[in-house]
């Protein structure tokens, strides 16, 4: 039979539409019904749409044929082939493997995801400075869709565990251990902050004094110091002058003329007054025990009485005030050999206690004084490892256990 241009059933089937996997003939036959072409060649508009839709059928199934053929052959063919060679180890292996790479995967699928997408454009940093504390200054607060900002403060603060140098202007009748007492520091540290040798050095009205922040030495830098010269001076390590002053950050702190402070440096000794001593009062001129002796301070015993140590150690912190066990008269204070600085109270009964290596005392003698008032405090004067009081007691004259009276 001819073929003729009028034959739309004819026409068809020479092209072929229906070769493929998708069927366009009827979408093609609906294309055609409204073509100004009255004969069967198709206008170059329907080829073309005809294409792209063949071009995204094959797409479509060359995406579901790989899918498939990925699910077979990581889902079957590798784990079996696993499984055959090495057994159910290599098996499991393969698939912790697959597991890692899918999670590793994970990320950078979500970033290109969002990357794809617009997104809001950040505020400035200046725009985040929302607010100011009094207590810690400026602080940095997150604005609404803008930077993820901290919330730490943007100015620089001292630490807590660096105390400030106090000046302290001397009063009327003050003396230099009143002073160490009142700031809570050591005699001799506060003593070699400010030049002075001596403990009965005269102190003028007004006259300022530095108060040092802990235990430890003020020091001016003198030209040619270093920073392993100073610490050998102080019997320190230099890493405690760097930390404490912050040298590591900020060198220019150790300069000459510069203030330093040298935490638990070993000062000189003060030379201490020497005091004289009264004659032990009459029986009647001594007030009548209250009791058993108390203990002098409340710290831990480091060596109790015994025939090669004629006392009991309490040991205490630094600076401790230490108490009269009863009511007495002081009849001695002052610096003696081995013992340090010491103050000795008579009491009736022929009782006589003794408080060595004290770092202060807080009365003279001749002067009456009651059970539990502050007589001196904790020291290292005198032979000693550590701070603490070498408590003593003797009776008429002969030492004996303080524990036992």
């Amino acid at each position: 039979m001819a073929i003729g241009y009028g034959g739309h059933r004819s026409g068809r089937t020479e092209y072929g539409f229906r070769t493929s996997s998708c069927d366009f003939g009827e979408g093609f036959g609906v294309l055609t019904a409204h073509s100004r072409y009255p004969h069967a060649t198709p206008a170059p508009r329907l080829v073309a749409d005809r294409l792209l839709r063949q071009v995204g059928c094959d797409a479509r199934s060359l995406g579901r044929d790989l899918s498939l053929g990925a699910v077979e052959l990581f889902g079957n063919q590798i784990p079996a082939f696993a499984a055959a060679a090495v057994g159910p180890r290599g098996l499991r292996f393969v698939l912790n493997v697959a597991t890692a790479l899918l999670v590793l995967s994970l990320p950078y699928s979500v970033a290109g995801g969002l990357g794809a997408k617009s997104a809001p454009e950040p505020a400035p940093v200046a725009a985040s400075l929302t607010s100011v504390s009094d207590d810690a200054g400026a602080r940095v607060s997150t604005a609404a869709r803008g930077l993820v900002a901290g919330s730490r403060s943007i100015v620089t603060v001292a630490a807590q565990d660096v105390r400030p140098v106090v000046e302290y202007k001397v009063a009327k009748s003050d003396t230099v251990a009143t002073i160490a007492k009142a700031q809570d520091v050591a005699l001799e540290d506060l003593a070699y902050a400010n030049g002075i040798t001596e403990e009965g050095a005269a102190l003028g009205v007004g006259q300022t004094l530095l108060i040092p922040p802990g235990r430890g030495a003020l020091y001016f830098v003198k030209d040619g110091d270093t920073i392993a010269s100073v610490a050998q001076k102080f019997r320190v390590e230099p890493a405690v002058i760097m930390n404490y002053n912050r040298l590591y950050f900020e060198p220019e702190h150790f300069a000459t003329d510069q203030l330093v402070f040298v935490p638990g440096a070993e000062v000189p000794a003060l030379k201490r007054n020497e005091f004289s001593q009264i004659s032990i009062p009459a029986p009647a001129q001594l007030p009548a025990r209250t009791g058993r002796l108390a203990l002098p301070v409340n710290g831990v015993f480091t060596q109790y009485f015994w025939w090669g140590h004629t006392g009991v150690d309490l040991a205490a912190p630094y600076g401790t005030a230490i108490m009269a066990s009863d009511d007495g008269v002081v009849v001695a204070t002052g610096w003696v050999a081995v013992g340090g600085l010491r103050v000795c109270v008579q009491h009736s009964e022929g009782l006589q206690t003794c408080y060595y290596h004290t770092s202060s005392v807080y009365v003279s003698a001749g002067q009456s004084v009651v059970r539990g008032q502050p007589i001196a405090a904790i020291g290292m004067t005198g032979v000693t490892t550590g701070p603490h009081v070498h408590w003593e007691l003797k009776v008429n004259g002969v030492a004996v256990n303080p524990l036992a009276y």
